[in-house]
């Protein structure tokens, strides 16, 4: 009978099991640790992870050829916060390359809504939060798409803004996409940014036209072939605190306006705009002689009345003077015929304003004439003639008429309507006809000059308030305010002139009236893309 076999482990196999066992799980253990620690490049996807802390935290996988920059967004005014947002909403917009790629993309706030670039080179968003935001940009990287699961980005030099605001989780995917051209990239809220607010910045890649390149500058803005020997005025670019305006581009404008009419109604101030605006898109032109005045007219200040084609683009931009936007008339007063202002009907040019696809509106220069200012027998209602009314009364009710006119001949559908606010004047030791003065003035007032809003501006914005048309109000009266240096002065005639007649209401071209028109040209360009298909 074979011997029975003792089972049993000796004390040395047992403790080299263990040891086995134990050392196997302590390498696992840091290898997971260390495949998890592995570069932001090393990974095939990304995930951009913003949680409900005060810091915002971000897990990236990315496939990179350069190092991909995660920069914080220090010093907005205003406190973007993502807890707010209830509505997912899928955005597309493009980007293109930045002309010096050792830039850093730059994101900043403006208004609006989130919205869907109609190009297939899209960028898909999906954010889950309280409040919409819109992606615009006038720095640019190469091409990106975006869809909801993660971020893939195949790019150099970006940059992803990351809030140290609270913040609800947020997903974002980026792939690589053909270059395409944009001129704005801006981080919107639904909550408007204030341009209003902001300081005047240096800057010398402006002014984006000059004299010699613009014909259609009239002598009485023509500062620098009047002899100003200064050329700062024309190189100052209105910087805002919580967001950038795009730098005007003249190609994507014309595209804008394309088999389009832009008319600006108003006074001689709106003729500045309206000059500044043609100058701006002739740096878009190649063949001027494509670009002409329908009647032959040459810019001059007696005539009102212009009509500009752009062959190339099947477009118009036109200019039709109007003082006060209502009807200068005469009236009988006894014996006598005086001259009135029909505060109660519209301007007989009114009609030349009708069909146009964008309007541009101004009134306020002539407001503070001597007879609008005394308003004795010289408002006129129906067959009334007023023998006194104050001049703001007047100047209401002469807008509500402006706006009657809107609402009942304006198709908002077609028609983007503008009204501009006042632009100030700063004479000094007197008015235009008593000796008042700028000459001295070669720099914009302080950042810390804070001048009184006009009550023109508050009445337009309540009668707009009003209206069934929409109408944005172009608020260029505070930014205008400071740049003092920025007015004919001595400068508005040519040399040799006898009249010792100082122009500082209208403005030097290049100057000022560019940054409206960015201003106008930011606008729509946020308006086309609203209008864009989901």
């Amino acid at each position: 009978m074979e011997k029975q076999r003792s089972f049993s482990i000796k004390p040395t196999r047992l403790w080299l099991f263990s040891f086995t066992i134990s050392f196997s799980l302590i390498f696992f253990i840091f290898f997971s640790i260390w495949v998890l620690n592995l570069p932001l490049y090393s990974r095939q996807e990304t995930h951009f992870q913003f949680n409900s802390t005060t810091t915002a935290a971000a897990s990236v996988s990315l496939g990179l050829r350069s190092p991909f920059k995660i920069q914080s967004l220090t010093g907005l005014h205003r406190n973007y916060s993502a807890t707010q947002i209830k509505n997912s909403i899928l955005v597309s917009t493009h980007f293109s390359r930045v002309e010096n790629e050792s830039q850093v993309s730059n994101f900043s706030t403006f208004e609006g809504i989130l919205e869907k670039e109609s190009q297939p080179q899209s960028v898909a968003y999906d954010i889950n939060s309280e409040k919409n935001l819109t992606f615009f940009g006038n720095r640019s990287t190469k091409s990106e798409t975006v869809s909801s699961k993660g971020l893939e980005i195949d790019s150099t030099n970006s940059s992803i803004p990351i809030w140290n605001q609270q913040q609800k989780n947020v997903s974002i995917t980026l792939s690589k996409k053909e270059e395409v051209s944009s001129d704005v990239l801006q981080v919107v809220n639904k909550k408007e940014c204030d341009i209003t607010k902001g300081k005047w910045v240096f800057d010398e890649s402006y002014p984006l036209y000059t004299n010699a390149s613009c014909p259609y500058i009239d002598e009485g803005f023509s500062c620098e072939n009047n002899g100003r020997l200064d050329k700062n005025y024309m190189k100052w670019r209105w910087q805002p605190q919580d967001c950038d305006i795009p730098r005007f581009n003249a190609t994507q404008m014309l595209e804008l306006i394309r088999g389009k009419r832009l008319v600006f109604a108003g006074d001689s101030i709106n003729r500045n705009q309206w000059e500044s605006m043609l100058c701006l898109l002739m740096g878009a032109i190649k063949d001027p002689r494509k670009v002409y005045e329908t009647r032959g007219r040459r810019i001059t200040k007696e005539k009102g009345n212009y009509c500009f084609k752009f062959v190339d683009y099947q477009c118009t931009v036109e200019y039709y003077v109007t003082h006060f936007l209502v009807h200068e008339g005469k009236a009988r007063i006894g014996s006598k015929r005086v001259q009135t202002l029909r505060i109660d009907t519209m301007d007989k040019g009114s009609s030349r304003w009708r069909g146009a696809d964008i309007l541009v509106f101004n009134t306020a220069h002539w407001w503070n004439h001597h007879k609008t200012k005394a308003g004795r027998n010289y408002y006129q209602e129906r067959n009334q003639v007023h023998p006194r009314l104050d001049v703001s009364t007047a100047f209401e009710k002469a807008l509500t008429t402006w706006a009657s006119w809107i609402d009942r001949h304006v198709n908002p559908s077609k028609t983007q309507v503008f009204f501009r606010s006042s632009a100030p004047s700063h004479f000094s030791g007197g008015q235009w006809n008593t000796g008042g003065h700028c000459r001295e003035a070669s720099q914009p007032i302080p950042e810390t000059y804070r001048g009184e809003y006009p009550e023109k501006n508050i009445i337009v914005e309540q009668i707009i308030g009003k209206m069934k048309t929409p109408v944005t109000f172009l608020n260029i009266t505070g930014l205008s305010d400071y740049r003092i240096d920025g007015h004919p002065s001595i400068y508005g005639r040519k040399p040799g002139s006898s009249s010792r007649v100082q122009d500082c209401s209208h403005w030097c071209l290049p100057g000022v009236p560019d940054t409206w028109n960015e201003i106008l040209y930011m606008h729509l360009e946020s308006n086309r893309r609203k209008s864009l298909p989901n």
